[in-house]
């Protein structure tokens, strides 16, 4: 599915706090069949009225059953393809820094991919990685489902891919190198993530996307049930110092709540309703120097403009304080992503 402009025209928003600072710590850019998100349309969606400070790219090509990712190499060996990926994002990052294309902290944080199921021989990759301006991280998405319902069919992925004892191998090389690990899972695997953290204790494990919650399918007909092991589960996890949390990426139907289904997309005051449960037990479980926001742009531009997304975070954040906004909506990341960040013009107030 790709994006409906006209669709998402249906709704539109002032934007609320013009001037918080942000750093969206989590977007992709892909030239997908039907689906194109390349740096025009990630800057028009960052020009939009928030302010946005700087970015975390993604990956979001490993596993895919259709192929290569955007800008991968097109020859030579297999693991060393998506080194085009992590040099054609510090292109983007390069030109942003101009100061003539947008924010310019755009991309000031590459997320790579590294297949760490390589074991002992992903060192040498995460090494060619790692050399790379801006590269702070690795994912390898592992999220898995047996209902069909959640599952995401265009990945794949198997069941206990977080313990897998090549994976493991390959996860120990990672941690050598002080790049941390973003982890895309749904709730149910938690646990992996949390035998993972206590494993690897030095390493930054970061929860992608509130950990994953279900609410379709066979998980709806639980009711809350779903909600109370997702929060038990993230409760062991946030014992686990090394461990932090993404709040966004929950515009899927597999949530629960199908958005295009709909005439029109939600307001900013919907999300925040509905979105308000994970957003306050995540900060309560992890503190907000270990959160922070994202966007998942393009994948949930497919339900709400990114004026709106902002504006729900915003409300839901509304009564934190000052201190703790900060964290959530940019400082958190710099820190987990070591982000170097160009002072803004004129402003004394950079995050740092």
């Amino acid at each position: 599915m790709a994006v409906d402009l006209g669709w998402l025209s249906k709704v539109r928003e002032e934007v609320a706090e013009p001037d918080l600072p942000i750093v969206d710590a989590h977007h992709h850019v892909w030239d997908r069949p039907g689906f194109r998100y390349m740096f025009e349309e990630l800057q028009a969606d960052f020009s939009a009225g928030h302010r946005i400070i700087g970015s975390v790219f993604v990956e979001a090509s490993s596993r895919q059953k259709t192929g290569l990712g955007t800008m991968y190499r097109a020859d030579g060996p297999e693991a060393l393809r998506s080194l085009g990926e992590s040099e054609f994002v510090n292109g983007l990052a390069a030109m942003a820094r101009s100061g003539l294309y947008g924010p310019e902290g755009t991309c000031a944080g590459i997320v790579a991919y590294v297949d760490l199921r390589l074991a002992e021989e992903a060192q040498p990759v995460l090494t060619r990685h790692h050399a790379l301006p801006r590269v702070r991280g690795v994912r390898n998405m592992t999220a898995w489902d047996a209902d069909p319902a959640v599952a995401n069919r265009d990945l794949v992925t198997h069941a206990g891919m977080l313990r897998d004892p090549q994976f493991r191998r390959g996860f120990a090389a990672l941690a050598a190198t002080g790049l941390c690990f973003d982890a895309w899972v749904f709730a149910p695997q938690i646990p992996e993530v949390i035998d993972l953290a206590e494993a690897f204790p030095q390493t930054r494990i970061v929860l992608n996307h509130a950990g994953g919650c279900l609410g379709a399918g066979s998980y709806k007909a639980r009711g809350p049930e779903p909600f109370r092991e997702w929060k038990a589960d993230l409760s062991r996890l946030a014992r686990c110092r090394n461990a932090y949390v993404k709040l966004g990426g929950m515009g899927s139907p597999r949530t629960g709540v199908a958005f295009r289904d709909r005439p029109r997309p939600p307001d900013s005051r919907e999300l925040a309703e509905l979105w308000r449960p994970y957003v306050e037990t995540c900060i309560e479980l992890f503190g907000a120097d270990r959160c922070m926001f994202e966007s998942n742009f393009p994948v949930d531009k497919q339900y709400y403009s990114y004026t709106t997304l902002w504006n729900a975070f915003k409300r839901i954040t509304a009564s934190c304080g000052a201190v703790d906004r900060i964290s959530l909506f940019g400082q958190t990341a710099i820190e987990c992503y070591g982000l170097e960040l160009p002072r803004p013009a004129g402003d004394r107030r950079q995050m740092t």
